[in-house]
């Protein structure tokens, strides 16, 4: 077995299987980046970062996700559609297949990484991959190791990451070629027929949103959060296109991160030590955090040049829609170090309502925050397919389900405990459509939600008064300066109010149907908290 870079006692893979393979152990980033261009695996961009394409996945595979059902997880893991059972058997044979593949190249590339930012939950990753660039986003995504922490490094989980390595769905028991397999026993990651770098990222957030809260009493949290020059933390959720990473990159306050959290006892402290951002139609004027950071070190995927350049054009969607960029949080300048913060103090969840049903901001009791977190509610304006009009609820329960294990009554608990002993205000803010349904209403001014969540955070809403919102008995302040009043009150900003009270009750009723498949683990009082039709 051939090695490089410095060598400790604890780098061995041989115990793993590997006995041919050259090793590249934590290499550096310049090294990494040079091995990818070296062997044309990928190009740099105008300015200096690293771009590759990722090959016939360009975003997760739901489908192919598997954990491995034993003693552990039996009984733990709410097994459905998206935590797919794997046999222990399955397991070991398909890691041996893995482990052989990747022993059988020239060279491979081990990065000892950690997760989570707070040291007393500090989990180790050794990160085994069969391409440089994706060492490199390992690098990029988890908190770099010190010279100190790669000598003393004892990895808690492993990932075997082969993109090349594909499997035979009758031999291997997976769905078909590719496979991304969780086993919490020996805690190991396999990852295979895909070079799509979002699975090493969500493979650990996964395992964190397992054994934080199943064994640590620690809620692991799909959202961003920044800290005030007071030390007033905030949180905010929202899945794709709320402004989730827009609004927490705040020029008054600092980054603790933009978006995997824990929050023990302690407060709250990021899981990662980097950013992995959607990049289509990326703008300096839009997203300035996002644009400056892509500089040497960062890796885009998937992204188009303009003709005859390495100047990237964001607009380009030939490959895909989910065009990405992964770089180190040392890439924007306004951020916590470390990335760690206090019991928060406000929590805002972000939905892009296309319907104009909710409030631009409302205040929630626990109850309803429990509930509001389980739905995980947002809508899809309709796209180009003939004949739709109307916009599409979706729903992902607290924000992530793609990545719970636990079922989502169980992280609605921690979170209604915790506000309970921390006494967190928690806000709705609709950064969707007022006045109207997507095509007859506009979208919530930026300036407006701005206005309305510094309002909160400075505590200005906290003596606000305020009125209830029928079906949904939300409270809604009626008076905030720099906010039109008119706007306020979702009713009030449709010219037609018949119209409102019709599509309220048809948005609230979408909430209490996507609620069923949960009511029988939830508690009457997040019951209680449901719209009333």
């Amino acid at each position: 077995m051939s090695e490089t870079a410095e060598k400790h006692l604890n780098q061995d893979l041989s115990k793993l299987g590997f006995q041919h393979s050259k090793i590249n152990w934590n290499i550096s980033r310049e090294d990494l980046i040079q091995k990818t261009l070296d062997l044309n695996l990928g190009v740099l961009s105008s300015a200096g970062a690293l771009c590759i394409n990722t090959g016939e996945f360009t975003g997760r595979s739901p489908k192919d996700k598997f954990t491995v059902k034993d003693a552990l997880t039996e009984n733990a893991v709410d097994w459905n559609a998206i935590n797919q059972p794997f046999s222990p058997e399955a397991f070991d044979a398909l890691q041996a297949k893995v482990i052989a593949h990747l022993d059988k190249n020239s060279e491979i590339y081990v990065r000892d990484v950690a997760a989570c930012a707070d040291e007393k939950y500090k989990v180790n990753v050794r990160v085994i991959t069969e391409t440089p660039w994706a060492s490199l986003f390992a690098d990029n995504m988890f908190l770099r190791s010190t010279q100190e922490d790669i000598a003393n490094f004892l990895p808690d989980w492993t990932i075997l990451c082969a993109p090349s390595c594909v499997a035979i769905k009758e031999e291997d028991g997976t769905r078909q070629h590719n496979f991304s397999i969780i086993n919490f026993t020996k805690k190991v990651i396999l990852i295979g027929g895909s070079s799509y770098t979002g699975e090493i990222k969500k493979g650990i957030f996964t395992v964190l949103n397992f054994e934080l809260p199943h064994l640590k009493n620690v809620l692991s949290m799909h959202c961003s959060a920044n800290i005030g020059n007071d030390g007033d933390t905030a949180l905010f959720f929202g899945l794709s296109g709320t402004g989730k990473t827009t609004l927490s990159a705040d020029p008054n306050r600092k980054l603790i991160g933009d978006d995997e959290h824990g929050w023990s006892d302690n407060g709250v402290f990021n899981f990662e030590g980097g950013c992995y951002a959607k990049c289509v139609d990326l703008t300096e004027e839009k997203e300035p955090d996002i644009f400056r950071a892509i500089k040497p070190g960062a890796i885009l995927e998937n992204i188009g040049f303009f003709e005859g350049t390495n100047e990237v054009n964001f607009e380009d969607v030939k490959i895909t829609e989910n065009t990405r960029v992964s770089y180190p949080l040392y890439h924007i300048n306004n951020i916590a170090v470390p990335s760690v913060g206090s019991t928060p103090k406000n929590i805002f969840f972000l939905s892009y309502d296309a319907f104009g049903v909710l409030p631009p901001i409302s205040k929630l009791t626990e109850e309803q925050a429990m509930y509001l977190f389980i739905s995980g509610y947002t809508s899809k304006v309709a796209g180009t397919e003939a004949g739709v009009t109307e916009p599409q609820t979706t729903f992902s329960a607290c924000f992530g389900a793609a990545f719970l294990p636990l079922h989502p009554t169980k992280y609605a608990e921690m979170l209604g405990k915790k506000l309970k002993e921390s006494g967190a205000n928690v806000w709705l803010v609709n950064t969707g459509m007022t006045g109207g349904v997507y095509g007859v209403g506009k979208r919530m001014s930026l300036k407006y939600t701005r206005a309305l969540i510094t309002s909160a955070l400075n505590g200005e809403l906290a003596n606000a008064t305020y009125e209830t919102l029928p079906i949904f008995n939300f409270q809604i302040p009626t008076v905030v300066d720099g906010v039109p009043s008119e706007i306020l009150n979702p009713r009030n900003a449709w010219a037609d109010q018949v119209a409102y009270d019709a599509k309220a009750t048809e948005l609230a009723g979408k909430f209490n149907e996507n609620f069923k498949k949960y009511a029988d683990k939830a508690s009457t009082e997040i019951l209680a908290a449901a719209p009333q039709v």
